[in-house]
């Protein structure tokens, strides 16, 4: 019974280490005034929303785990673009312009697939994990009439499989 108790703390501590080893954020952009937010969820990320104004900015998000839509973040006002991912599919790379907004999104795949939202001026930013086989876990940042920050965390869905190769 013990061996089985150490066995399982033991597994335990050894998927806490693989995860935290494929962790990363990329730093905020923006001017960072409003509400703070973060969207976060269980499992991977399946889809992607993104509101945008006509010749404006990102006005607000929306980001779907497996079959479960998270909670709208800013608003819903403007255009809305949405890119579904596959099975085998995640997004690796975060790319855009900010102002006092961020006035422009591109979500990129590891199918180099985008989702591109927004008008581009301003200050280019891109975001990435620092493992190469990290993903994009869930965002967060600050809004006030559309979004004013965002930043980006990386890590890995299934700790248990990289464990075991």
């Amino acid at each position: 019974m013990h061996y089985i108790i150490l066995a399982a703390l033991l597994s335990a501590c050894v998927l806490a280490d693989v995860q935290d080893q494929y962790y990363s954020f990329s730093q905020s952009i923006g001017s960072g005034s409003g509400n703070p937010y973060r969207l976060i969820g269980e499992g991977r990320i399946t889809a992607v929303r993104v509101w945008e104004g006509y010749n404006s900015y990102i006005y607000g998000f929306q980001i779907k785990y497996g079959f479960v839509w998270s909670p709208v973040v800013g608003y819903t006002h403007g255009d809305q673009q949405e890119i579904e991912l596959q099975a085998d599919e995640a997004i690796i790379q975060i790319s855009g312009k900010y102002a006092h907004y961020l006035q422009s999104v591109v979500f990129t795949t590891s199918k180099g697939r985008t989702l591109q939202a927004g008008q581009p001026s301003g200050i280019s930013f891109n975001m990435y994990p620092e493992h190469p086989m990290a993903e994009l876990r869930f965002i967060s940042g600050r809004y006030s009439g559309g979004i004013t920050s965002l930043q980006a965390h990386w890590g890995i869905t299934y700790p248990d499989r990289i464990a075991l190769h």
